[in-house]
């Protein structure tokens, strides 16, 4: 009979799988953070990650043997999370890794060991897996591990690792706990999650794959693997699923006892909502923690998800006023042992959960107001379904749980398109695969089959704007050519370069290539890999790989990209002085004729404000400081205090754009090389681009006289219509605009005087039927207000009645507006439900309150009928 496995903490487990690994000649290496250095990978996804550089054989290890506890996410299942017994966004995942050291059989021989000998788990609750035609795995287990056949499966793809189409690949092999080793050996299906969890996964790097399909040996062979640090937890603590571990579990209770629940006793709807703020909670302190923070776009719309859905499974158990940051405390005390940034990072990670929070939930009541809209619409259109679109917005926009929309829905006698909801669901789906599980370890640049026969680029343009250059590369349409003529676009890959790439922010140089009857005008430079791509066009010659050129920047564009990059320095530091010093930098775009700086804040910058950081930026410029540029390690550049942009990776070299006693940023762009140059800088707009992130547009250098001229050419221009001298224009305005509002009242003043008096040419038309008066009706060209204004001012003439009075006030549009007494509604007629009827007749709908309603319709012919329903139908209702 199997024993069960011995406790272990979450943290032991962590401690000892690192510690195991130490002690056979691997480095501990610290977590790397959520925000990845490589590009096409929007989060952090996979504990090899930050190895892929080694593995593309892009940068030499430091150590041959590597150990990590990696925190990790995943969104591209997130529906799952909470539903199923292993789904998380946040993990940590354990791995060992050799480059080119060790290979299968020790890596097959230590994952053995250290899941027997040091998590104690039973042999006879293992299984392991191989790849169909791994023979070579497949013996090692048997005869060196001594694991029967029968328990050592072969798998198809699922266990053949790659990267993508082409690039490093391998054979994987894995290890699976058993629950129920009672029920035999034969048939085993791993596949079955209710017996089997997979522990451990073991890839042996050992193949590259061509674009052909053909896999060659590795030269160096490389080990990566990876021990979900959650599920191994599970097991050892002998729990249902991983969110009831010591990991997760006491933030489920923690939101439990503020909901005033037991999650024990809660039914599993609840207890889902339980386990998704358990889970998400966690990937937002650690995204926040890595100076994520909240937005529309990228990895800051991952982290806004995350905190909605928070919130709205906080609702869904009962929790209506704000309980984030609680959880989130939890979270934080949990983790702060092996991930110190986390406490350190407390008060932004608070801050950012309470200002979400708070938004979402007024923006909550908004969706609430919306669903009303969208109901009254769909009602006077005569429409009786709410369309998927509609419904996924309130979802994800507004945090409506699908089964909350169809509930009111319903209430309203109207369906939900579910098959459309699940399209835009599906929609989002790809949208969040940015950060898919998948990791591309292919170079992705159409240079690469070039790339073994040519040098890294030399760039040379931060001190020379001409150099004599060989055409290395010759691309025209993305195929490499020998040599193109005239007229014909291409791009060109120098030995040598003075134009600047597009990188941070700053756009690429423009200039042009000549040479021997050549001249080739170039429009823009890119950065692929190692190598500049400048793009262009061939304005005269045949151009030929090999051809000896002289390139030369357009020195005039490069001083207004230098005067508007170092006007974006001089504004982060403007902003940090005045505003707040914890500002820091969200993105930017230098361009030849404006920047644009994004930034991290709360809050909208005050007009006093916007003009303190104008007029501080435009001292620093007067007061024509030098610029110091230095090359130094990071760690010291640093340590003096120099400005990083989150988000961006730095080499161990970084180089340091120094304005003493102003700005020190680590940049590789190009600069003035003394403020003065810059001439003025003027701020043009400042807006919120999205929650907790600012836009300031600007112009500086000669761009501000381009900038001032059109806009004295506009002055003039108003001058001149309005008659009177620039300075007193805000005065005609607002004298014009306050004319406008009086003309615009006086207007609708006199249309309700107009549909009054043509209302009152319809008295003599009115019936009685015992004690009832009725009136029903149609005026020409009335406008729904003052269609209403006169339905009630009629009903006030009659009395004791009912008026129903129609309009078509624009083509292809009905307006209907009924007006019941109290004594109407007596019988059971209520002015809402009567008119929503009638307009249907007209091809829509609409309703209101018992005494006073309006609707409206899209098919004029009908209106005449639809009235004549209604005189009918009150006849009737008065006869009895």
């Amino acid at each position: 009979m199997s024993v069960n496995p011995q406790y272990l903490s979450g943290s032991e487990i962590r401690t000892l799988f690192l510690d195991f690994y130490a002690q056979r000649g691997h480095e501990i290496l610290p977590s790397a953070s959520l925000v990845p250095e490589d590009p096409t990978v929007l989060l952090t996804i996979a504990g090899m990650l930050p190895f892929k550089p080694i593995f593309l054989g892009q940068r030499t290890p430091e150590f041959n043997r590597a150990t990590t506890s990696q925190k990790c996410i995943r969104t591209n299942d997130i529906e799952n999370v909470g539903r199923t017994h292993r789904h998380h966004t946040f993990f940590e995942m354990l791995g060992n890794f050799s480059f080119g050291d060790y290979f299968k059989e020790q890596a097959i021989a230590w994952g053995w060991e250290i899941c027997t000998t040091v998590f104690n788990l039973p042999k006879e609750r293992l299984v392991v897996s191989v790849f169909l035609e791994d023979d070579e795995a497949f013996a090692i287990w048997r005869d060196k591990i001594n694991v029967p056949e029968a328990r050592i499966k072969r798998m198809g793809e699922d266990n053949f690792w790659v990267s993508g189409a082409t690039g490093p690949c391998g054979p994987c092999s894995e290890i699976y706990y058993d629950f129920y080793p009672e029920r035999g050996d034969e048939d085993i299906d791993l596949e079955d999650d209710t017996r089997f969890i997979e522990l451990y996964n073991l890839v042996f790097m050992q193949y590259n794959r061509d674009v052909d399909g053909t896999l060659t040996p590795l030269a160096s062979k490389n080990i990566d693997t990876g021990m979900g640090l959650e599920r191994m937890a599970q097991v050892l603590q002998q729990v249902p699923n991983n969110y009831e571990t010591d990991l997760i579990f006491p933030i489920i209770k923690k939101a439990a006892e503020i909901a005033g629940i037991d999650y024990l006793r809660s039914e599993e709807k609840t207890k889902v909502s339980l386990k998704v703020i358990g889970d998400h909670i966690r990937s937002v302190v650690h995204m926040v923690a890595d100076e994520i923070r909240a937005s529309n776009v990228g990895r800051g719309y991952v982290l806004r998800r995350l905190i909605r859905r928070v919130v709205r499974h906080g609702r869904l158990i009962g929790i209506s006023d704000e309980f984030t940051t609680q959880v989130a405390e939890t979270a934080i005390a949990l983790s702060e042992a092996a991930y110190p940034n986390v406490r350190q990072r407390e008060l932004a990670i608070k801050a950012e959960l309470q200002r979400e929070e708070s938004n979402f939930l007024k923006t909550l009541d908004r969706g609430e107001k919306l669903l009303e809209e969208i109901i009254l619409e769909l009602q006077q259109q005569g429409k009786t379904q709410i369309d998927g679109e509609s419904a996924f917005t309130l979802y994800d926009t507004y945090g409506f749980p699908l089964e909350l929309t169809q509930e009111i829905a319903g209430e309203n006698n109207l369906s939900v398109d579910e098959i459309g909801f699940e399209t835009e669901m599906e929609k989002q789906r790809k949208r969040g695969q940015e950060a898919h599980e998948t990791i591309d370890l292919t170079v992705q640049s159409s240079l690469d089959k070039l790339a073994e026969n040519i040098q890294a680029t030399n760039f040379i343009g931060y001190t020379k704007p001409v150099a004599t250059a060989k055409i290395e590369v010759l691309l025209v349409e993305g195929v490499s050519q020998d040599e193109a003529e005239a007229g014909t676009e291409v791009r060109i890959v120098l030995d040598k370069t003075p134009f600047y790439a597009e990188s941070g922010g700053q756009i690429g140089d423009r200039g042009f290539l000549s040479g021997d009857g050549i001249v080739v005008t170039i429009h823009d430079v890119k950065k692929e890999s190692d190598f500049f791509v400048h793009l262009g066009t061939i304005e005269r010659g045949t151009l030929r790989v090999g051809d000896t050129v002289m390139a030369q920047i357009d020195q005039a564009c490069r001083r207004r990209l230098q005067a508007n990059h170092t006007a974006t320095h001089l504004l982060q530091a403007a902003l940090k002085k005045i505003v707040d010093e914890s500002i820091s930098q969200a993105g930017s775009l230098v361009s030849f004729d404006r920047l644009r700086f994004d930034f991290n804040c709360p809050r909208p910058i005050t007009p006093a404000e916007l003009q303190q950081v104008e007029e501080i930026v435009n001292t620093w410029i007067a007061e024509a400081h030098s610029a110091k540029v230095e090359t130094m390690p990071l760690a010291e550049a640093k340590a003096k205090g120099a400005t990083a942009m989150f988000g961006e990776k730095y080499g161990e070299e970084v180089r340091v754009i120094d304005f003493t006693g102003v700005s020190m940023e680590l940049c590789g762009g190009t600069h003035v090389s003394n403020t003065a140059e810059i001439g003025v800088c003027k701020i043009v707009s400042e807006v919120g681009i999205a929650s907790g992130v600012r836009r300031i547009e600007a112009v500086s250098g000669p761009s501000v006289l381009d900038y001032l001229n059109v806009r004295d050419k506009v002055v003039k221009e108003l001058s001149d219509r309005l008659k009177v001298k620039p300075e007193e224009l805000p005065d005609r305005i607002t004298i014009l605009q306050n004319e406008l509002r009086t003309t615009q009242k006086e207007l609708e003043t006199f249309k309700v005087q107009l549909a009054i008096a043509k209302s009152d040419s319809l008295l003599q038309t009115v019936e009685s039927i015992g004690d009832y008066k009725i009136l029903v009706a149609q005026l020409e060209n009335v406008d729904p207000e003052s269609l209403k204004t006169a339905t009630e001012r009629l009903l006030q003439k009659l009395g004791n009645g009912a008026v129903v009075l129609g309009s078509v006030p624009e083509a292809e549009k009905v307006s209907l507006v009924a007006a019941f007494s109290p004594e109407v509604n007596k019988k059971g007629l209520q002015a809402g439900k009567f008119i929503g009827a009638i307009a249907k007749i007209c091809g829509g709908g609409g309703g209101g309150r018992p005494n006073l309603a309006s609707a409206g319709g899209r098919d004029p012919s009908q209106l005449s009928a639809a009235l004549e329903k209604a005189r009918n139908e009150l006849r009737s209702a008065f006869s009895k």
